[in-house]
């Protein structure tokens, strides 16, 4: 579902005339915690053109499923394995949160903007949380209309912070 909604927000992107590309997790070396971290850092090739992507980019919108009550520890491993502290540090991100409950991540959420900050990345206020993703979302068309506002606003909000 993350990606299905990556792509319906690049879509609004587009629309906006907002460029943006897509770092899909999915794409990180599947042994990147111990070939590109601590001792290894900047010895795995596929991590370090992930970290140059993100280097080069000045804001981010963060599409976070739920994952045990938080975001994925991927998430997590990825962050750890970025140059510390300059990676986010006066960069600005938007947060959107999944779930299959009512909640829309808003604990996982609310867990990646205190690891945000800690970094210096600054977050937009409107996080939007969308509950029970799987009954609003059916082939590249969000049915809930507040949801499809909320990304929408927060969209042009994002070009404009």
């Amino acid at each position: 579902m993350s990606r299905k909604i990556a792509d319906y927000y690049q879509e609004i992107l587009n629309n906006l005339n907002a460029p943006s590309t897509i770092l899909d997790l999915v794409n990180l070396p599947h042994d990147f915690t111990v070939s590109a971290m601590y001792e290894n850092s900047g010895k795995n090739e596929d991590f370090n053109n992930l970290k140059s992507l993100l280097e080069q980019t000045d804001k981010f919108v963060f599409i976070v499923p739920e994952y045990n009550g938080s975001y994925p520890g991927v998430l997590k491993a990825f962050i750890d394995g970025l140059p510390y502290p300059n990676s986010f540090t006066n960069k600005k991100a938007a947060l959107v949160g999944l779930s299959s409950n009512m909640h829309g991540a808003a604990l996982a959420l609310s867990h990646l903007n205190d690891v945000f900050s800690y970094l210096g990345m600054n977050t937009l206020a409107l996080r939007v949380k969308l509950g029970q993703i799987r009954t609003h979302y059916h082939e590249r068309v969000i049915s809930n209309a507040l949801y499809k506002e909320l990304l929408e606003l927060q969209a042009g909000q994002m070009i404009h912070f």
